[in-house]
């Protein structure tokens, strides 16, 4: 009985593993994203400690931040002109007057 269920268990296991390998070599991307990958990012404190100690790269990571709040202060500024042109197009379109017709 232990023989049989022995040689059915490495018949599964190596099913499993041909399936698999199927499955990497159509669906390369999907094993892919299935597949655990370790994090290259770097610890928040090792970035703190790098900026603190590195002046080039200090300069060169505050420059960054700046162009960002800068980017995102216009995009806001952007969206906030397009919704104000958005309100006096309503504004125009509404006619004082024209709700007291409608009853």
């Amino acid at each position: 009985m232990s023989s049989a269920f022995t040689r059915l268990r490495v018949r599964l296991a190596l099913a499993l593993g041909a399936a698999e390998i199927r499955l990497r070599l159509r669906l390369p991307r999907l094993m892919w994203a299935l597949t655990r990958h370790p994090a290259d990012h770097e610890s928040p404190f090792a970035e703190l400690l790098r900026i603190e100690s590195d002046p080039a790269y200090r300069a060169l990571f505050f420059a960054g931040l700046d162009a960002a709040l800068e980017d995102r202060l216009a995009t806001r500024t952007a969206v906030v002109e397009e919704i104000e042109t958005a309100a006096a197009r309503l504004k125009a379109l509404i006619r004082p007057g024209d709700h007291e017709r409608a009853a």
